[in-house]
């Protein structure tokens, strides 16, 4: 007998575990990122796995949770193949902008940029493809409407009397920081020189401007300054969802990657030529992390900003 496929083998196992109780009616089943680290499966695997259930009428997408078993799964698998066609269109005008946004939101917290399309929107929603336009003009819209749904979800400090203006851009990077770890797609919509027409993120440019406010800048001077930060955090998050494609790709964490590549690394080292690395190379631990990269250069860049404040104000 043929091998079954890796992605009838994977909905094969969660069948079962929804026919034995293991996952109850309610539960949420493994999202398709799950499953492409926990199986080392591709994306496209995965996305089958969770549509062979749903074509089963065994689960269900549930706004805000995800994929979910399906309350008597024998019943919705008989009123799936009952229902008329047009029945997601007709269910469609309950469906709101903010639905859309959300799911696409999941969807792109769960698989990346890559993995996020109309279709795959829809099928997450239970509605037909074209419903989704009347709540949205096209991807280019959406993708403008996520970065500011999730903005919003992280208003920025205002800046108060008793603020000094060092400890305002920390706040408002640290808080930045903490959104691209939560959403690590983010990043690579934002545009430095092309800024999008989203309202709570502009509120997160206005915190910054706030900060530099008092020391005598042109106006150029205090946009300069406040887009280098923004732009600062936004460079170092760039890579967190590569960082995340390459966890799963190779399952491994950054740190176990060093170690596995280690060896070779220490032969090129010791060919010669490279005696700052060699130096650095014999320090027990060096703790070289994104994080640790974000921290030490947002030090850096807010101490020459003192200088240069400092000759402003003089």
């Amino acid at each position: 007998m043929p091998a079954l496929p890796p992605y009838r083998r994977i909905a094969d196992d969660l069948r079962t575990r929804i026919a034995s109780g293991e996952l109850a009616p309610g539960d949420a089943i493994p999202s398709a990122r799950r499953i492409v680290r926990d199986h080392r499966v591709a994306l496209a695997t995965a996305s089958k796995v969770l549509a062979a259930l749903r074509d089963d009428g065994l689960v269900r997408a549930l706004p805000g949770v995800g994929m979910v078993v399906v309350d008597r799964p024998d019943r919705a698998q008989r009123a799936r193949a009952a229902a008329p066609a047009s029945a997601a269109v007709r269910a469609a005008p309950a469906l709101t902008t903010e639905d859309v946004v959300d799911a696409a939101i999941r969807l792109a917290d769960e698989d990346g940029l890559a993995g996020l399309s109309m279709r795959r929107i829809a099928a997450e929603l239970g509605v037909a493809t074209m419903s989704l336009y009347p709540r949205v003009r096209g991807k280019e819209d959406l993708l403008v409407s996520m970065v500011d749904a999730v903005f919003a979800e992280y208003p920025p400090p205002s800046r108060t009397s008793g603020t000094e203006w060092r400890q305002q851009l920390e706040a408002v990077a640290h808080l930045q920081w903490s959104i691209y770890l939560r959403h690590p797609w983010m990043p690579s919509l934002l545009s430095l020189s092309r800024p999008q027409n989203a309202p709570h993120g502009m509120r997160h440019t206005e915190a910054l401007l706030q900060a530099f406010d008092g020391f005598g800048l042109s106006q150029n001077a205090l946009m300069h300054a406040a887009v280098v930060v923004a732009g600062y955090v936004r460079g170092c998050a760039i890579d967190l969802e590569a960082e995340l494609r390459a966890q799963q790709d190779t399952g491994l964490t950054a740190d176990q990657w060093i170690r596995a590549h280690g060896p070779a690394y220490d032969t090129t080292v010791a060919t010669g030529g490279f005696p700052m690395l060699a130096a650095v190379g014999n320090e027990p631990v060096i703790e070289l992390t994104l994080t640790t990269l974000f921290e030490f250069g947002l030090q850096r860049l807010l101490d020459g900003f003192a200088t240069w404040l400092h000759r402003s104000g003089t």
